[in-house]
């Protein structure tokens, strides 16, 4: 059984075709999948992928880029969205200090309440943190928890930094750039992270690995994902499939009814 970790299926990438990724991603094993919402105009599909699809859970928050959304109004808003038994995690949310496509104060305030949020709500949190390792921990810090409950999606930084995380309590997420032939950085982190700290994703549409680069990404390629994982780490594609299916489970499924594999429900 394989999991996606962090999928974007409401986006408007699959609009034309989104039943029949979700099929695709079935039929090949995948036992779960989490949609995350990163903007308040996506939210409903979010809630409609999950009650829809027994195999599909979901995340919402408001991603850095979009950090100038995020209003007292918004956040009562998401209070209640966060209610549904199926949305699991709080984000994506963080600094991305790459594109900049928000300013980086209004990103940092927005990252605060949102993490307040998530707190509250008692979720865990998916962290997007790009070249913003200092600041991202900095601000989690400010909230004096020793251990979190949370992943660092889509994980770009280094080993040292990896190690600052795990030591957290943070999951790291591993993308399809794993199979990328300039991913050596990546695979020192996958090969010395403790597997039971590890999680695989598409960020489909986006990320797609080798050898599928410049085509949409989808689901069902996570298994390209954890089959470079298990290469690097010369262990069975399976032994890797059952662990991270344990650690999906266990972080963000923990006390929530897990309903069995299958199409629309």
């Amino acid at each position: 059984m394989f999991v996606d970790a962090h999928c974007h299926l409401e986006m408007e990438s699959f609009d034309e075709d989104r039943d029949e990724v979700i099929a695709r991603g079935l039929a090949e094993g995948l036992r779960y999948m989490l949609t995350v919402g990163t903007e308040a105009r996506y939210f409903e599909k979010v809630l409609d992928l999950v009650d829809r699809y027994p195999a599909i859970y979901g995340a919402m928050g408001i991603h850095p880029h979009n950090s100038g959304d995020f209003n007292d109004e918004l956040a009562t808003r998401l209070k209640g969205l966060l209610a549904h038994e199926k949305i699991v995690a709080y984000g994506e949310i963080g600094l991305d200090f790459f594109r900049d496509y928000a300013p980086r104060k209004t990103q940092r305030e927005a990252f605060r309440h949102q993490v307040d949020l998530a707190l509250g709500a008692g979720l865990p949190v998916i962290i997007h943190s790009r070249e913003a390792r200092e600041e991202t921990i900095s601000i989690l810090e400010e909230f004096g928890k020793a251990r979190w409950d949370g992943v660092i999606h889509c994980y770009s930084y280094d080993l040292e930094t990896a190690r600052r995380f795990l030591d957290m309590g943070f999951h790291l997420s591993i993308p399809g750039t794993i199979t990328y032939k300039n991913a050596s950085d990546l695979a020192e982190v996958v090969a010395y992270v403790p597997v039971e700290r590890l999680l695989p994703e598409t960020d489909a549409p986006f990320l797609t690995p080798a050898p599928h680069r410049g085509k949409r990404n989808e689901p069902h390629r996570v298994k390209l994902t954890m089959s470079r994982m298990a290469q690097i780490r010369s262990i069975p594609l399976e032994d890797l499939a059952s662990t991270l299916y344990r650690n999906f489970v266990g972080l963000f499924l923990r006390d929530r009814p897990q309903a069995d594999r299958g199409g629309k429900g």
